[in-house]
């Protein structure tokens, strides 16, 4: 199974690095995917923020991403809000 990681993602975990052991050897994996924000994907999240009205660029970033590579979105933000931003962007087209 391959794993997608949008970068804009991985800049925002890495906030706090200490908690973020087993997100830096997954990275390492073959089996994962690091996508970088390019100008393709950077108006991609663009309209889909436009379309959405809402701010946040990584959570678009990771819509994105998943779209395009056919794959769900895996949080460890288990709050309602964060399930809720995502579905709610997942039924937008970029």
């Amino acid at each position: 199974m391959r794993i997608t990681i949008p970068a804009t993602a991985l800049a925002q975990a890495l906030s706090n690095p200490a908690r973020q052991a087993r997100l830096s050897r997954l990275i390492r994996q073959p089996g994962t995917d690091l996508v970088a924000l390019n100008g393709p994907d950077a108006t991609a999240v663009g309209l889909l923020l436009a379309r959405t009205a809402r701010a946040d660029v990584v959570d678009a970033h990771i819509v994105v991403c998943a779209r395009r590579a056919a794959q769900v979105v895996v949080t460890s933000d288990c709050s309602c809000w964060s399930y809720s931003v995502f579905r709610f962007l997942f039924r937008y087209n970029a």
